[in-house]
């Protein structure tokens, strides 16, 4: 008796939740793949580059510089005045130090600018995956990384997709 008692009830209880809740909608999306081939990550990519070019062959320039300067200094330092041998030393030393510290304010400021790039993108992505969801009208995306995601719930490429128009409209501009 008190077994059918909880059965009734359970039926009674679940069945309007079960009539009211309709299937969920679940989707993935591969964020790394996104963050590596978004035209939006890219073209930030290629615009920190053309930005940092002229002080990274700047500086590739003065270790080529040094490179001489060192070579010249085991190769003729023996037949030079004492003077002037201390003197390519301390020149040697001086832009050794010089290239040291540009390199690391340049890997400092390209690290800044990156992340600042990154952020941009990262929003766009994000509001990209959003919409998406909302006109696909799935309830939940889970972004990487995960266990395992079927192919069947992985909506990357539609996003990445949709990310490509984003920004092919944008280049294209108004």
């Amino acid at each position: 008796m008190s077994l059918a008692l909880l059965m009734a009830l359970v039926v009674v209880f679940c069945t309007p939740l079960a009539a009211q809740s309709p299937t969920m909608r679940i989707g993935y999306v591969d964020m790394k793949r996104l963050l590596d081939n978004a035209p939006q990550v890219v073209s930030g990519r290629r615009k920190l580059e053309l930005e940092f070019a002229p002080r990274d062959s700047a500086l590739n320039a003065d270790e080529m510089r040094l490179v001489a300067m060192r070579s010249r200094y085991e190769r003729d330092s023996s037949g030079m005045e004492r003077s002037e041998a201390e003197s390519l030393r301390r020149e040697i030393d001086a832009l050794d130090r010089s290239i040291k510290r540009n390199r690391e304010n340049l890997r400092s400021e390209l690290k800044t600018r990156s992340d600042q790039e990154l952020d941009r993108s990262w929003r766009e992505i994000n509001n990209a995956v959003i919409e998406f969801a909302r006109e696909q009208k799935i309830d939940l995306i889970v972004p990487s990384p995960v266990i395992y995601a079927s192919q069947r719930i992985d909506v990357t490429d539609q996003v990445l997709e949709r990310l490509r128009r984003q920004h092919d409209a944008k280049a294209a501009g108004p």
